[in-house]
């Protein structure tokens, strides 16, 4: 993909600002790096924007042939700061064009993340019937009011597009939803359900330490209808991020799941996100599930939330999340932009010993990206490039596969007393925050692996355990790209793919 020259010179002025004749070299030099997107840990088959910051993907909405995928962004720096809405459309979840900022600040506050509906039938008035309009729920963060030690700064606020995205315009009569008194206030994601015979808006709401439900016929006009909360849940941290979709399970009936980030409190320090799947009458969401369970085990997964409207003739639950972690996300040793999301993934509900369990693998689309194909024989690999997919079998019950570099660099993957781990102590640049040089685990229990999917960028690691039932991501800083793999406790032969770049 190709960063249009609006986007480009839009981010050259925020970035740099009007820079006199002694920043020119510098400016050319960034101009280089964002037409390329050729940095050192410049992700190449993962989304990142072209300059700047970025966090939690929003508004994700499928819409005339195009995944709309918008995101917390801030234009103006590399850290976290007024957020607006970034924005980026691809016609096959793997390259993506770059568009202009969609919404940005405004005297109600910052821009918040929230989710995007197609208004089908035109409920909000805000189309027509010839022309339904897109329209995005957001929080809106006024800062200002936080800062004098307010708490009811955060409420939820409505934009529209009649352009296919392209342009948005905020409703005139914001906030919908009035905050109620309560600080954390936050994250509406939205759709469409059958309620009594009629069609609804349905809100899930980031409450806190709870998830809030609210119903509107219009989504203009909002009523509360309960609450989510169980006390085995886990409470390290705000709850962020809601998400409900449902399921057809095997047998035809249907489960819903519900997505809830937690920061911090994830299972391996910082942030991540758990999973509820139960019941949804249209009015409250119930399980009978009693212990947390984790989307993905590793460190960097967070903030992910799923596709709306995509057409019941692909059937699938689309997902994708920030890949960073906000213990150190602000310090990463990246200077041009800052973050990148997952690989986007197909959701689905698998059953094991009678329970129901959420499973996530690549999107099938990123088959496009294989280049060459080889097939590993042996324990010692050399690598000839950067960008892997690679599928190992596991033959022994403790096993390893260690890449490694030139410099002494090496990230391993394995599996030992029962658990898998990600060994990213020596993976390369880790000195940027503590907590970084860790050894990542997630507890097998009884799940027996059978094969492991690994993408590897130049910055991330995704390893996929039987078709995605187990999910650990990780973020790593190689200062030079792995060029060994040392395998032990693998079937004799197992498969590679090079992959191409997006960019």
């Amino acid at each position: 993909m190709n960063v249009s020259k609006p986007v480009y010179v839009f981010i050259l002025i925020s970035l740099l600002g009007f820079s006199c004749t002694s920043q020119e070299k510098e400016t050319d030099d960034l101009a280089h790096q964002i037409e390329t997107y050729n940095e050192a840990h410049r992700p190449q088959f993962h989304f990142s924007p072209p300059a700047n910051w970025m966090n939690d993907p929003n508004g994700m909405v499928f819409h005339k042939g195009e995944y709309h995928l918008f995101y917390q962004y801030y234009p103006d720096s590399n850290v976290w700061g007024p957020m607006h809405w970034g924005h980026a459309v691809s016609k096959n979840l793997v390259e993506w064009e770059n568009l202009p900022v969609a919404i940005a600040p405004d005297s109600l506050g910052w821009i918040f993340s929230g989710s995007a509906v197609l208004d089908s039938e035109n409920s909000s008035g805000l189309g027509t019937q010839e022309n339904p309009p897109l329209v995005a729920i957001y929080t809106y963060h006024d800062n200002i009011k936080g800062e004098a030690g307010r708490i009811d700064f955060q409420t939820q606020g409505i934009a529209f597009s009649v352009d296919h995205g392209r342009s948005w315009e905020k409703y005139k009569g914001n906030p919908v939803l009035a905050n109620p008194g309560i600080r954390d206030f936050r994250d509406p994601k939205v759709r469409k359900v059958v309620v009594e015979g009629k069609e609804k808006w349905i809100m899930s709401l980031a409450v806190k330490d709870k998830i809030s439900f609210y119903i509107s016929p219009n989504l203009i006009e909002w009523s509360h209808m309960s609450d989510f909360n169980p006390e085995w849940a886990a409470y390290g941290g705000v709850w962020e991020c809601p998400d409900l979709f449902p399921f057809k399970t095997q047998d035809g009936k249907e489960k819903w799941v519900l997505l809830v980030s937690i920061n911090p409190g994830g299972p391996n320090g910082g942030s991540a996100t758990q999973y509820f799947v139960g019941d949804f009458d249209g009015q409250s969401f119930t399980t009978n599930q009693k212990e947390v369970k984790w989307l993905d085990y590793g460190t960097d997964n967070y903030a992910g939330v799923t596709w709306s409207n995509v057409p019941a003739s692909d059937g699938r639950t689309l997902f994708i999340g920030w890949m960073s972690n906000w213990n150190y996300a602000q310090v990463v040793p990246t200077k041009v932009w800052r973050s990148a999301m997952t690989v986007p993934r197909t959701l689905s509900l698998y059953e094991n010993k009678n329970e129901l369990w959420l499973a996530s693998k690549p999107v099938e689309e990123l088959e496009q990206l294989r280049d060459q194909s080889a097939t590993l024989e042996g324990e010692n690999i050399a690598l000839e490039h950067e960008l892997l997919e690679i599928t190992l079998k596991p033959k022994a019950s403790d096993f390893s596969a260690t890449f490694q570099n030139g410099a002494g660099e090496m990230l391993v993957i394995g599996k030992k007393e029962g658990e898998l781990f990600i060994d990213r102590t020596k993976s390369g640049l880790t000195d940027f925050k503590e907590e970084f040089a860790s050894i990542i685990k997630a507890p097998l229990k009884d799940l027996e692996i059978n094969d492991i999917d690994i993408y590897l960028d130049r910055a991330s690691i995704e390893v996929f355990v039987n078709d995605g039932a187990l999910v650990m991501t990780a973020l790593v800083f190689p200062t030079a790209a792995y060029t060994d793999l040392q395998l032990k406790g693998f079937e004799t032969k197992n498969t590679l793919y090079s992959l191409k770049g997006i960019w």
